[in-house]
């Protein structure tokens, strides 16, 4: 089993190297109009933003998202029907002019999805805690001049058409490898996620200014929520590489496109060690669940086994799951690598 990962460093929200009707999966985190850590990238993108930035800041806003709309627009010639789209996106909070507003940037995609013709599913809320003294905004505890604090971001959800079918019997198998587990099902699809963000550990001030990841495990859920093994998934904003590791610990295929060339070293130094993360991420995923299973086991009498591993599962949709480990990673240049997976094991009796 092998997959294929490709790096785009391009200026351009058009992407004529990909094929059209090629793309199975996007997930992806856009630059965040009205936060003033992408000012500068709008500003370059369109000198305009600038300009109206103080004297009609709406309009601004509006500017910024006429930019994404040029990579949604793009995406939507890439993606097969059926296929799913996934944007964490947060909502911006700023003071202009004396006048604090909240700016939405949530609802204006969701705006420009249902403009293109997808369906809107229903959308998860990263909450991201955190328990500063100095978060909160405005007048203190004097009303009613204080602000909400927002302390979520938005992970929205879109589907190109209907669903997907799984019609042959390869593509069936094939589905029900890629299966996840019961006790996962639970926690992966409720409404609200709640982890912290990623700590940026880059050498770089710029790229520190200039990068928002969110974490490994909230694009690994995603796609495997919403692909199965060997798609193919696309990041068109992909920053430090946080979804190709994730595709790649999937065994999916994948694309990413990153306009600022200055993370390709970040990303190459990943990829030389995602062999040892990923496989210690799946080892993590199976020890969860065999306790998950020790524990049950109190009160539950389990009916099915999985045909893999071995082990006692909840039912009969995770018999045939199972996660390839990397057995080597071919770096063909900085940007193009081949992963290659190990064969099944046994690790229950």
């Amino acid at each position: 089993m092998q997959t294929t990962h490709e790096i785009i460093y391009s200026s351009s929200s058009s992407l004529p190297s990909i094929l059209s009707s090629s793309v199975d999966l996007v997930v992806t985190s856009p630059p965040y109009p009205m936060i003033e850590m992408w000012d500068e990238l709008f500003f370059n993108l369109n000198p305009d933003i600038e300009s109206s930035l103080t004297s009609y800041p709406s309009s601004a806003f509006e500017l910024m998202h006429l930019e994404l709309d040029k990579t949604w627009t793009e995406i939507d010639r890439l993606l097969k029907p059926g296929s799913i789209v996934c944007i964490n996106i947060g909502d911006a909070t700023r003071k202009i002019n004396c006048n604090f507003a909240l700016y939405s940037n949530s609802s204006r995609i969701i705006r420009k999805f249902l403009e293109l013709g997808y369906f809107c599913l229903p959308s998860i809320l990263w909450r991201k805690q955190t328990n500063s003294p100095t978060k909160f905004m405005g007048s203190g505890m004097l009303p009613p001049g204080a602000y909400v604090t927002l302390e979520h971001e938005h992970i929205l959800l879109f589907r190109k058409g209907s669903k997907r079918e799984f019609n042959s019997p390869e593509s069936k198998l094939n589905r029900r490898r890629s299966a996840y587990f019961w006790e996962e099902r639970n926690l992966w699809f409720s409404d609200i996620w709640e982890f912290k963000g990623v700590s940026q550990k880059l050498n770089s001030e710029v790229l520190r200014s200039r990068s928002a990841a969110y974490p490994f495990e909230l694009a690994f859920r995603l796609i495997n929520m919403f692909s199965v093994q060997g798609d193919t998934v696309l990041d068109p904003f992909l920053g430090t590489g946080t979804t190709t590791l994730a595709a790649i610990t999937s065994c999916r295929n994948s694309i990413g496109v990153e306009i600022d060339k200055n993370f390709k070293s970040i990303i190459l130094e990943s990829i030389r060690k995602v062999k040892d993360f990923a496989n210690g991420y799946i080892d993590n995923r199976l020890q969860t669940h065999l306790a998950f299973v020790q524990q049950k086991e109190e009160t539950h009498s389990f009916k099915h086994r999985n045909s893999v591993y071995g082990f006692p599962v909840m039912t009969a949709q995770e018999t045939d799951l199972y996660f390839p480990k990397i057995e080597n990673v071919k770096i063909k240049d900085e940007s193009l690598f081949e992963i290659i997976y190990k064969n099944k094991e046994k690790i229950y009796s």
